[in-house]
């Protein structure tokens, strides 16, 4: 049977998936920002789901990263300061991969950068 550690490591390893997927295509202009923020927040998602499996905290089925970040903190492992905000992913796991419009919330700079930031922090923790 696996365990919690065998969870984190796994989520961890998608968690870099996504991730370099994301840092990939950044510069490609014909990839459209909810593609990158797609990435970007299945990265952090999954990082975050690391941190909680690693510690056998029971985690829903969910893309609220906000929701995960409580978790994370109630169990002990606050987030740093440079993933303040990043509950603002949170659209780009649904609900903007279906619309039209294709709005950005946050630039795709900055959402690379929380998915880079969100693995370090999961792989310090586990």
């Amino acid at each position: 049977m696996a365990t919690g550690r065998d969870l984190a490591e796994q989520l961890l390893r998608k968690a870099v998936d996504d991730a370099e997927a994301a840092r990939a295509m950044l510069p490609l202009e014909s990839v459209a920002n909810a593609i990158v923020g797609f990435h970007a927040q299945q990265a952090v998602e999954k990082a975050l789901k690391a941190v909680l499996a690693a510690r056998d905290v029971e985690f829903p089925f969910t893309h609220d990263i906000g929701g995960l970040t409580d978790l994370c903190e109630q169990a002990g492992a606050p987030l740093p300061d440079e993933l303040g905000g990043i509950d603002r992913l949170t659209p780009y796991a649904a609900s903007l991969r279906y619309d039209d419009d294709q709005p950005s919330i946050v630039t795709r700079e900055v959402a690379l950068s929380w998915a880079t930031s969100a693995v370090k922090w999961a792989r310090g923790l586990i």
